[in-house]
């Protein structure tokens, strides 16, 4: 395994507003290769304590060698950080990172199939014990059912062509790799837009086969009703799909005076940091501050 330790993304601006009690409790719902977290761990006291959550296993068994007992982390995805929680006896926390970017050993592993430009196997689960994975989505998927999940988690405008020719192709064999869908894509998308298009259709299904925005929800959701009064939630995000959900949730928990918004509008990175760590270009960063201890915020559409 090959978890490289990438650059943190804004990773000043997240300690900056994160951190408000250096002897608290706080979660990386993120962790990845552990990035933030090796920041985040040097900013707080002996008495803090720092949990680590991922639903990727590979990540979580790089994060453990990386940090050995100084970070508490548990292979789990962070909709379920209410559950974990209370099993660790904690009612309340201090604050909590959401990183959403897929990391770049997860584009690079082929075996993952998240990549278009990678062969491997159409996968792209992060926890392997599900059982839904892309491939059963292209093979099985009605094409009015693949036409809707490419418009309205890939905004692609090519959709309905993409969709019918997947239909088309997968009457004479099944459609099992990356390079096998990539190159029907391929077919009916003009030479000028497909790299585009093959991100989106790409990202599509892997907000498809992990439910990444039912799942955000009901993170964002569970963190902010978790957190202190002054305790502090820090999300960045790298699409607008889950940029608004992020947006829409901080505006509800606001309205029902829950939380006090940090940002009035996204921080980005500036172009120093592009420079200096690519994956950071489409990054938004919004926080917000608990305000009030009652756990009343509901599903938020």
């Amino acid at each position: 395994m090959n978890y490289e330790f990438h650059n943190p993304v804004l990773v000043e601006k997240v300690l900056d507003l994160l951190i408000t009690n250096p002897g608290g409790v706080y979660v990386d719902a993120t962790i990845g290769g552990g990035g933030h977290s090796e920041r985040i761990f040097k900013k707080l006291l002996p008495t803090g304590k720092l949990i680590g959550i991922d639903a990727d296993e590979d990540a979580v068994v790089f994060s453990r060698k990386r940090f050995g007992e100084r970070v508490s982390i548990y292979n789990c995805n962070f909709s379920n950080l209410s559950d974990l929680l209370s099993d660790l006896k904690i009612s309340n926390i201090d604050g909590i990172l959401f990183d959403l970017g897929i990391s770049s050993y997860q584009i690079d592993n082929a075996e993952k199939g998240f990549s278009f430009s990678k062969e491997g196997i159409l996968d792209m689960r992060f926890d392997k014990n599900q059982a839904l994975n892309a491939r059963y989505v292209i093979n099985n998927y009605k094409e009015s059912e693949l036409t809707r999940l490419f418009k309205l988690y890939g905004e692609e405008k090519f959709s309905s062509k993409i969709s019918k020719e997947i239909i088309k192709q997968r009457k004479y064999k099944s459609i099992d790799t990356t390079t096998e869908l990539s190159n029907i894509i391929k077919n009916v998308v003009n030479k000028k837009f497909i790299n585009k298009t093959l991100a989106r259709i790409f990202q599509a299904l892997r907000i498809e086969v992990n439910q990444e925005l039912d799942v955000l929800k009901k993170g964002l959701i569970d963190a902010i009703n978790l957190l202190k009064v002054n305790g502090r939630i820090v999300v960045i995000s790298y699409h607008s799909l889950e940029d608004r959900i992020v947006k829409n949730i901080f505006k509800t928990s606001a309205e029902q005076k829950l939380v006090k918004i940090l940002t009035k509008k996204p921080i980005i990175p500036d172009e120093d940091e592009i420079k200096f760590n690519p994956r950071s270009r489409s990054a938004k960063l919004r926080a917000a501050e608990k305000i009030l201890n009652i756990k009343t915020l509901a599903n938020v559409q």
